[in-house]
């Protein structure tokens, strides 16, 4: 740590060696900001190379150099590139103009590139492109090469579920990516491999930057949802925005009623000194009631200084499942007996959270602080009652009741600091976090142990970060550090076996050059994987008499390596990963105790390293008013699985992943999606997939009144083909599992009124630990 902070003092006592500094801003031809601009200084009479940077977000850019006598050159693609003779260190706002050529009726077709590497990222601009019709902000992932979206929680293919940032503001509710239009969308930037700055457990970043909020004033977006899933469901979600001059008020009203079903078949097969076999089918039905609520406050004193303040609170009141089980337990092929289960499951949780936040830049030094808090708790509440028949005996039946309550307490407050540094840009920080997670776990007949158990953590980082460009080479080095000790008591009594303190060190690098038309992208990440405090708990949960559920208190993380090569051209993306996992986290079913080894206990261990290889190739043309995009991912990895046998088997099958996106521009401002998708059998981790699945999803989309009033009617799996059969292998232990699909329908009804965006710059601090929660 002492030569972290040494190397960092360092740093910034170089930063004061005398040299002149240029700054300036790119705008568009609406006097917008044009970020990732070229903006490179030369050498005069020569025009030789003297340094270079590219535009940040706001358009704005600093270069650095004790030349004199200079030439400047900024370039975009899609714009006529400029020179200006250097007079003075302030540069002022330079207006980049269309390139006629550029931008003429073969670029509008699909030649200009609509996936571009940019630094860290995988960038897409939205403005002015189809993509602005997707819908909601799930909508429009889900569209994007190698992303999937679903109800908030988004997935990139070969990195996994992606923390989510708009206009750098971390999200904190899945419901706020339904609620973004897409045409309200500027561009998405997917990161593959988290750069420094980003916490080391952290497995992929997407970054959406909406269009600048036009006018002042009252403004409002009402969205009303009805979807026929199980039974019909509805949401309603209100959005409001003030906004004079500085000041910024904004918030959010929502609520939900759901209805449901989850219908399942599994077999559980164990292999000791007799065959046990397990046949389920399972069939629960539920809902949920939800009421959220969001307001933040947001002052920008200038172009330079901003803070604000943010509360959200999420309550679920009603949480409910209607179990039905139905279980026959064989014994070397016979029959040995038969068990009925019925009964109830109750979930009601509540959830605080507050952000507050200072942005602010003085002279070359950028500061962004952030501190947060959250309070949250949920209960599960299950009463069940089986009725079973051992082969030749009378029926018996037995009760069981449980109660569970998860309560968390989180701080944290984190740092991050930037200038221009040598003709590139540094950032460095740090980040604290407090956690106290409790759980409890009463079971009232004693079949199950009661448990109240307690984890603490302090969790401290520092990170360095550094990028310059190199003419056109773009170069980015960070190193993060990472502290975390954990505390765990049981009955307000440390448990020295199960506390850990960690101290991990993780390198980053990117490189991003273009090649002729060709964009090209090499990155690599140092990073983690901690359990949740769910896989930590110590308490056993009771599924029936012959399985039950718990966490490991004694799990490690896994320490994983990522290297990752993108490249684009033109309509073509292609990405390239390669993953080794150390100490990989999986779900396995052992023996429960030597004096019941027919009750199988499910938990989670570390087992063996994990290598895997992705790939990703996405063709994304524009034909006339046919926007296609056909992608294919491709998934390899060496992993061994212990087999029933007593051998260890290499799970090395590759799957394959295909969908094929349709959009079509009809008449009427009518548009049409039609998306079809298909994945192979394979192996990933311990599971085998067994059968092929396949969805075909339909949308139509119009829009009224100048986009003020939008309708959507969307159909999801029209064919109930999407199955989720597959096994897995965990020694003597194998679960199979056929989930039911079913096809949904969905009707989006959304209305805006001066709809302006909040300017709310707070990023949020303790995510990683949060998530965890």
């Amino acid at each position: 740590m002492r030569q972290i902070l040494f190397f960092l003092l360092c740093l910034c006592a170089a930063s004061i060696l005398p040299a002149q500094t240029y700054t300036g801003k790119v705008t568009d031809e609406k006097n917008q900001p044009l970020p990732y601009a070229n903006v490179v200084l030369l050498s005069l009479p020569d025009s030789a190379f003297v340094t270079g940077t590219v535009s940040d977000e706001s358009g704005a850019f600093a270069l650095k150099t004790n030349r004199d006598n200079l030439l400047l050159r900024i370039s975009s693609i899609g714009y006529a590139t400029i020179y200006n003779k250097v007079d003075k260190p302030d540069l002022g706002t330079i207006q980049l103009l269309p390139d006629a050529q550029l931008l003429g009726e073969v670029v509008v077709k699909g030649d200009l590139p609509k996936v571009q590497l940019k630094g860290d990222a995988q960038v897409t601009n939205v403005t002015g492109t189809i993509l602005e019709k997707a819908g909601t902000g799930n909508d429009l992932l889900s569209k994007l090469p190698g992303v999937s979206a679903e109800e908030g929680t988004v997935n990139v293919f070969g990195s996994g579920t992606a923390e989510i940032y708009i206009n750098g503001r971390k999200m904190r509710n899945a419901s706020e990516l339904d609620q973004l239009s897409s045409d309200n969308v500027k561009r998405v930037e997917v990161v593959h491999n988290p750069g420094a700055r980003y916490d080391a457990t952290v497995k992929a970043v997407v970054r959406i930057y909406t269009k600048k909020a036009q006018g002042e004033g009252f403004g409002f977006n009402n969205r009303f949802l009805t979807r026929y899933y199980y039974g019909w469901n509805v949401l309603d979600q209100f959005n409001f925005n003030y906004r004079k001059g500085g000041f910024d008020l904004s918030g959010m009203l929502f609520g939900s009623k759901t209805e449901g079903e989850d219908n399942k078949t599994g077999v559980f097969e164990t292999f000791l000194d007799n065959t046990w076999r397990q046949e389920s089918s399972i069939s629960t039905t539920g809902g949920s009631r939800n009421i959220s609520t969001m307001l933040s406050l947001n002052y920008q004193f200038n172009e330079n200084h901003s803070a604000g303040a943010r509360y959200d609170f999420n309550r679920t009141p009603k949480d409910w499942w209607n179990i039905n089980m139905y279980l026959q337990v064989f014994r070397d092929g016979s029959l040995y007996e038969e068990n009925t289960s019925r009964g109830w499951q109750r979930t009601p949780a509540t959830t605080h959270s507050f952000n507050a936040y200072y942005n602010g830049q003085a002279g070359d030094w950028n500061i962004d602080f952030n501190a947060d808090g959250m309070w949250s708790y949920s209960k599960t509440l299950q009463d069940m009652t089986e009725e079973y028949t051992p082969i030749g005996e009378a029926l018996q039946e037995q009760n069981v009741t449980s109660y569970n309550k998860d309560e968390n307490t989180l701080y944290a407050a984190k740092l991050i600091i930037s200038r221009p540094l040598w003709n590139g840009n540094l950032s460095f920080g740090g980040e604290y976090t407090y956690t106290d997670h409790t759980n409890t776990y009463i079971n009232d007949q004693g079949i199950l142990d009661d448990d109240h158990s307690n984890i603490r953590e302090n969790a401290a980082s520092a990170f360095l970060e550094y990028s310059r460009s190199f003419g056109k080479l773009q170069a980015q080095i960070g190193v993060r550090y990472e502290h975390l000790a954990s505390d765990y008591y049981e009955n307000e009594i440390l448990v020295d076996e199960q506390s850990r303190t960690y101290d991990n060190v993780f390198p980053t690098f990117a490189l991003s050059l273009p090649v002729g038309k060709t964009q090209l992208s090499l990155s690599y990440t140092g990073s983690i994987y901690r359990p949740t405090y769910y896989m930590l708990r110590s308490n056993i949960t009771y599924a029936n008499r012959y399985t039950y559920e718990s966490g490991n208190p004694l799990l490690r993380p896994s320490i994983i390596n990522r290297l990752s090569l993108d490249a684009s051209w033109k309509w073509i993306y292609f990405n390239a990963r390669y993953t080794h996992t150390k100490d990989a986290i999986v779900n396995l079913g052992g023996t429960y105790s030597e004096d019941e080894p027919n009750i199988m206990l499910l938990s989670y261990f570390n087992k063996y390293d994990s290598d895997k290889i992705y790939a990703t190739l996405s063709f994304s043309p524009t034909i006339g008013i046919w926007s296609p995009q056909f992608t294919l991912m491709y998934l390899q990895q060496w992993y061994m699985v212990d087999m029933p046998d007593g051998t260890r088997k290499n799970f090395n099958n590759p799957m394959g992943s295909f969908s094929w996106r349709n959009n079509f521009r009809l008449p009427w401002e009518l548009l049409l999606d039609v998306d079809a998708s298909l994945d192979t059998p394979g192996d990933n981790e311990n599971g085998h997939v067994s059968e092929v699945g396949w969805a075909l999803n339909v949308s139509l989309r119009k829009a009224f009144f100048n986009e003020r009033l939008s309708l959507q009617l969307q159909g999801i799996d029209l064919f109930n083909s999407r199955n989720a059969w597959g096994t897995i292998y965990g020694g003597n232990r194998l679960i199979t599992i056929d989930q039911e699909s079913r096809r949904y329908f969905t009707l989006t009804l959304r209305y805006k009124f001066n709809a302006t965006k909040s300017k709310y710059k707070g990023t949020g601090a303790g995510q990683e630990q949060r998530s965890r929660m």
